[in-house]
């Protein structure tokens, strides 16, 4: 439910009050002041002036009233020298605000003082003030003021009343006077209280509180030298006794509870500032590339989910962004409309030298990868920007702890604008050691969730594997398969994405050539044929790669049911990657991939022209689209901790005790192993005890002495 806020009524019939004046003034092209009267105890007062103020000049002078008459002079327009300060506000059309501030400094003046800068005495200012609007010679309204300020009263050390010093808690306790509980007051008891006065203390000067609470922080000890007698002195004591000074007893510190501890500032809403980059003597991975002019190498980077301009760019990391923008006009300015000397630039090498960015220019054959059409504006003119940058890719060549080259892929075009168009500009950097890409892991051993899963191609001349990756779909603009592009498989989070396929009734028509056309666009999402088992696989060995199993497609050879009707189309690819937990390095567990299977899920499209039948489309050139999606579940696979069943346990069901009430294998539970109530070896003993008194009562009871009688007889 929203909170509604009333005004006061006071300020509502204020505000009214000179709306009223406003109306009224403006069309009889006078003004007036409103407040008209002011009484004012402070060195500030405002007021207002309503009407037409045009050409209208204020004057301020000091009135008296006269004694037999009571009255205050004739209006004049004249100014005089008085200790306020005029000042005017335009507020609108037809209002000013007039601001007055006492010139003069309210503090009260010493004994041997006589500067004009304070009060002689404590009713500092008494004196009425008129403030007339005149427009030439004639004064057309004027405000009136009774002023009587006293003189403030301050302190003599008012530049030091918020320090407060403490001693040093290391040699002096903070606490001195820990009873002392009240501010300004005496606390009963608390002999140590500076704000008692000596008559208060004889009131309870015998029964003062003891101890460290008591402020008695610093009691010489008995061990001391100096507090032994040679009365009642030990035979020992001259030898054993202690010579230390009282500060150092054991109560010091009572209060200390470690070094000082330097304030955190407080969040600020401002914008941080950045310090000067230090030119760097060698680069390191992660840190920032430098100018020879010694600032940051810039290029727009992701950042919180915003693309920002000038983020710097760090050594040894690569990355591919992309920045959706909304135009209505030209660009005019960086990164979209760039000049060759702004890409141009000096970076330090990090060995002491400097090299140049090559700068290479080309043009986009195909703008549909970077445009997205807007809202269409008929009623404006048409719009042609020339050498828009559609892209920005940078190659950085590094060798040990420095940079050799840089170079520069720019990617410009032409864009009529009729309306708004959605641009998306591409920007990406890679370092790369001689030529090739120093691509990062995606864990050690194992992998870790949210790094890309790693893909390879076998290479049978050098029989290294090439790495790669295994995309999905990623749509964007009008989410058509032609524009949409491929993301990289995230280790470990399911993930479902798709684009849309114009169809046309020529096409529907030909299925084999249909179906073809979408297993190829399906087939380029997965182009590897082995996926690497850990985060960090090695190029060389076979044993670090796992085989891509993909399910052949069952397509028949029959043709559709109806025309315009065709089947088996490879709309869906599913993606599942099995994977274990083999280990956990510091607390993380590493997974590893055992399997990696690629299917297909085949559907039926069909034109839908109305009524069902494809022969209705008067257009053959009409297109319908069909969704062609692909999606990727990874499944964890269970591990068993347990020991293997025994032949034993498979068979003879009813001896397990998890799926019976009677448990036959643990009658003789308590001697085993697995009985930890007790040691084993008291455990083991009371058994043998137990067996002892049963065979002694089986040998003393009635059975032992009938076979005795038995055999007397016999």
């Amino acid at each position: 439910m929203a909170n509604v806020g009333f005004l006061p009524a006071s300020i509502l019939g204020r505000a009214s009050f000179i709306l009223f004046f406003i109306w009224l003034a403006r069309p009889q092209n006078i003004v007036v002041f409103q407040p008209s009267f002011l009484i004012t105890n402070g060195p500030k007062l405002s007021s207002f002036l309503l009407g037409n103020t045009s050409g209208v000049s204020l004057n301020l002078r000091r009135v008296s009233a006269s004694n037999t008459t009571g009255t205050i002079g004739s209006s004049s327009c004249v100014a005089e020298a008085t200790r306020w300060a005029l000042k005017t506000e335009q507020m609108g059309k037809s209002a000013v605000q007039v601001h007055l501030t006492l010139s003069q400094s309210l503090r009260l003046c010493g004994e041997n003082e006589t500067n004009a800068d304070c009060c002689l005495k404590p009713l500092c200012v008494l004196e009425t003030l008129q403030v007339f609007a005149c427009v030439g010679s004639t004064p057309l309204a004027s405000l009136l003021i009774q002023a009587t300020i006293n003189a403030r009263l301050f302190p003599a050390n008012a530049s030091s009343d918020n320090k407060t010093v403490f001693p040093n808690q290391v040699y002096q306790p903070l606490g001195i006077c820990p009873c002392d509980l009240t501010s300004r007051a005496c606390d009963a008891r608390c002999c140590c209280d500076q704000d008692c006065s000596n008559e208060e203390l004889k009131l309870f000067a015998s029964h003062c509180l003891p101890g460290p609470y008591g402020g008695q922080v610093s009691p010489a000890p008995d061990y001391q030298c100096s507090m032994q007698s040679a009365e009642n002195s030990p035979d020992w004591f001259p030898f054993l006794c202690v010579t230390s000074p009282l500060e150092n007893n054991p109560y010091l510190g009572l209060f200390y509870q470690g070094d000082t501890i330097a304030p955190r500032p407080g969040p600020s809403f401002r914008m941080p500032l950045l310090s000067a980059p230090v030119p760097p003597s060698i680069y390191i991975q992660g840190s920032p590339v430098v100018t020879s002019d010694d600032k940051y190498f810039t290029i727009p980077q992701m950042v919180l989910g915003r693309c920002i301009n000038g983020a710097p760019v760090a050594f040894l990391q690569n990355f591919k962004v992309e920045c959706v923008t909304l135009f209505r006009s030209c660009p005019t300015g960086p990164p979209i409309k760039t000049a060759q000397k702004d890409l141009i630039t000096e970076v330090l090498n990090g060995q002491g030298g400097i090299i140049m960015v090559n700068l290479t220019d080309e043009d986009a054959s195909d703008k549909s990868l970077f445009l997205s059409r807007g809202q269409v504006d008929f009623t404006s003119e048409t719009l042609v920007c020339e050498n828009v940058t559609l892209a920005l890719d940078y190659k950085f060549y590094w060798k040990g702890n420095g940079i050799t080259s840089i170079s520069l892929t720019r990617t410009v075009g032409t864009i009529v604008l009729n309306g708004s168009v959605a641009l998306t500009t591409r920007y990406s950097a890679v370092f790369l050691n001689g030529e090739s890409v120093a691509e990062p892991n995606s864990g050690n051993p194992g992998y870790q969730v949210g790094r890309p899963v790693i893909a390879g191609i076998l290479d049978n001349n050098t029989e290294l594997m090439q790495r790669t990756l295994i995309n999905i779909w990623k749509p964007v603009g009008d989410g058509l398969c032609s524009s949409a592009s491929m993301k990289p498989v995230v280790f470990g989070e399911n993930s479902t994405s798709g684009c849309l396929l114009p169809i046309r009734q020529r096409n529907i028509t030909q299925c084999d050539l249909l179906r073809e056309t979408v297993a190829d666009l399906q087939a380029g999402l997965t182009t590897a044929t082995y996926v690497a088992q850990r985060g960090n696989p090695d190029l060389t060995s076979m044993t670090d790669w796992v085989n891509i199993s993909f399910v052949t497609r069952n397509v028949s050879t029959a043709t559709g049911a109806a025309a315009g009707v065709c089947g088996d189309i490879p709309s869906h690819q599913y993606i599942r990657i099995w994977s274990l937990t083999t280990s956990l390095v510091d607390g993380i567990p590493q997974r590893e991939i055992q399997a990696l299977e690629v299917s297909y899920s085949m559907s039926t499209w069909a034109l839908d022209c109305g009524g069902g039948d494809v022969s209705l489309c008067e257009n053959l050139e009409d297109s319908q689209l069909f969704p062609i999606t692909s999606s990727v579940t990874f499944v964890d696979i269970p591990i068993n901790t347990g020991p293997p069943k025994t032949r034993f346990q498979i068979n003879f069901t009813e001896y397990d005790c998890n799926r019976n009430d009677v448990c036959w294998p643990e009658l003789a539970f308590p001697f085993t192993r697995y009985y930890t109530g007790e040691p084993y070896s008291q455990s083991l003993a009371k058994g043998m005890i137990l067996v002892f008194m049963f065979l002694a009562a089986a040998i003393l009871g009635t059975p032992w002495r009938q076979i005795r009688q038995a055999w007397h007889n016999a």
